[in-house]
C-alpha cells in the first residue's frame, strides 16, 4: 500500500523525532493514503516557516510486516478514539507502547467539534455522530523504530508556492 508524507524536506529515510506539540496519536512519523491531504499538510508547513518548496514523500506500506507489531487500528471514529485522541491531547507526558496506530485524522474542522465535546457542550455520542457526517481522511502513526522498517521510500514529488 502506498502512504505520503507531506514535509518541507525530503524524507528519504523516516525517523522519530521529538515533536514540540501534541498530536492525535502521540509522537512519530506521520503519513496517509491520502496524497491531497499530505500536499495540504506541506502547504501548510511551507506558510508556517516561510519556505518557498516542500515534497509529499511516497512511501510503500509492507502491511504483511505489520502483522508482527502492535497495531491499533481505528477504521472510523469510535468512543475508543476519542478517548485514544483526547488522551494524546490533553495529558501532559501521556505516551503508549503501540508501534502503529491507524485512525482518522482530526483535522480543524474536527477539533472544532472536539472543542464543544471537551468543552461539555455535547457528548460523546454527539460527538461521534457528528464526526461520521464528515468525509475523514486517515492516518498512520509510526510510533517505533520497528514500525519504520516497514517503510519503503519510492519517490518525493515536489510542492511549491
Amino acid at each position: 500500500m502506498k502512504v505520503y508524507h507531506g514535509s518541507i524536506e525530503l524524507v528519504e529515510r523516516p525517523e522519530l523525532r521529538p515533536s514540540n506539540r501534541t498530536l492525535d496519536y502521540g509522537k512519530g512519523f506521520y503519513t496517509t493514503t491520502s496524497f491531497k491531504q499530505a500536499k495540504d499538510w506541506v502547504r501548510r508547513r511551507m506558510k508556517e516557516n516561510e519556505a518557498t518548496h516542500g515534497y509529499v514523500n511516497a512511501y510503500e506500506l509492507e502491511e504483511s510486516a505489520m502483522q508482527s507489531l502492535n497495531c491499533l487500528m481505528f477504521p472510523a471514529p469510535t468512543e475508543d478514539w476519542v478517548d485514544f485522541v483526547m488522551l494524546n491531547r490533553t495529558q501532559n507526558g501521556f505516551t503508549h507502547t503501540f508501534d502503529i496506530v491507524y485512525g482518522p485524522v482530526a483535522n480543524d474542522r474536527v477539533y472544532a467539534a472536539f472543542a464543544l465535546y471537551e468543552g461539555g457542550l455535547i457528548n460523546k455520542q454527539q460527538l461521534i455522530a457528528e464526526l461520521k457526517t464528515y468525509k475523514l481522511v486517515d492516518q498512520y502513526l509510526f510510533h517505533t523504530e520497528e514500525a519504520l522498517k516497514t517503510l519503503t521510500f519510492i519517490e518525493a514529488k515536489e510542492v511549491r508556492i
